[in-house]
């Protein structure tokens, strides 16, 4: 632990695997610092063009008897044989066509991979049609999906790629061993692996416009839900005022926990990262404001060939917007550990 806090001057930050060579990072003016790195996504608002492939609809049910379905976009590459299937799990009220998510896809299919976008249960085009809705530890629904997928995006193995609260729900899968076969490997993007830490950051003065925004789209979207649970939900959301409320009242009494805390207890996947069998990049700027580096130099990062931690300087939340590339630095960076792992 102390040698990862005085290494942090490295750029960027390479701890356990080594042999993974990186370009260093350099934000792209104007875009420094980790809020204007936060909101170049939302600011910018990229738009990559799919028209040159192929796009495909696929549904894949759920095990747990709810009738619910994940639904997935399937996009392939216009060229490009024998190379892995990425799939790209989006964040807390995200879906497919979230700016990070498209901008993503758009770069591994021009390297020629076929790319699946995954959305969450209940999120995106299956709003308002599942009985259920995600959460950061429903890592079950991922390992449904992945044994649904068409053997066609299988025959080369499959690479996960989680977002912010989408990354938490890939390491909780991945450390639970099951449903791995297919799995050649997996990367993360500024997840929050510390739920409690993450709802205290979010919701810290500095964050207020932040926090607003968030729990405004939470809300918008559980305006949607169906259910057996509808009703109560609906009652609940006006005298919600933060996401504690919305985690502790909605999420945490429809999905059988205690209450919130016990929420962000059982679904963090920070204590189970030792559990991972297969080779995981976890990438985390150390100016993400809404999720606290600290989780990650808190712990061992011991040498090995499974886990590998990259902490550029610089890059906010799911931004990593460099000055050498118009192309995500962390988008960059995968690519690499994909090919490391093939």
């Amino acid at each position: 632990m102390n040698k990862a806090i005085e290494d942090v001057s490295e750029n960027p930050l390479v701890l356990g695997r080594k042999g993974l060579v990186l370009p260093p990072f350099r934000a792209r003016w104007p875009w420094v610092g980790g809020d204007l790195q936060t909101l170049h996504n939302t600011l910018m608002r990229p738009s990559p063009d799919f028209s040159p492939y192929s796009a495909e609809r696929i549904l894949l049910p759920m095990t747990d008897g709810s009738g619910d379905e994940l639904w997935a976009l399937v996009n392939r590459p216009i060229s490009g044989m024998g190379k892995p299937t990425v799939v790209l799990v989006h964040g807390l009220t995200g879906c497919e066509t979230s700016r990070n998510i498209m901008v993503s896809a758009a770069y591994h299919l021009a390297q020629g991979y076929p790319v699946v976008r995954l959305n969450l249960r209940g999120a995106g085009p299956s709003l308002g049609k599942c009985k259920g809705h995600y959460h950061a530890g429903r890592s079950a629904d991922l390992r449904d999906a992945i044994s649904a997928l068409p053997a066609s995006l299988k025959a080369n193995k499959i690479f996960i790629v989680g977002v912010s609260l989408g990354g938490n729900v890939v390491l909780k899968f991945l450390s639970e061993n099951e449903g791995l076969n297919d799995v050649l490997g997996a990367a993360t993007v500024c997840a929050p692996i510390d739920l409690k830490a993450a709802q205290q950051r979010i919701m810290a003065r500095r964050n207020a416009v932040y926090h607003w925004h968030l729990l405004r789209y939470m809300k918008q979207d559980a305006r949607q839900w169906v259910g057996e649970h509808a009703d109560e939900v609906q009652r609940v959301l006006p005298s919600i005022k933060s996401v504690y409320a919305f985690d502790d009242l909605i999420v945490a009494r429809h999905n059988g926990f205690d209450d919130a805390e016990d929420y962000y207890r059982r679904s963090s996947a920070k204590p189970l990262l030792d559990k991972i069998r297969i080779p995981t990049l976890l990438i985390h700027p150390r100016t993400d404001p809404w999720v606290p580096p600290g989780m990650y130099l808190d712990r061992p990062w011991p040498n090995g060939d499974i886990l590998t931690l990259v902490m550029p300087p610089d890059g906010g939340h799911v931004g990593l917007h460099a000055s050498d590339n118009q192309v995500p630095w962390h988008d960059r960076c995968i690519r690499e550990f994909i090919k490391l792992c093939s």
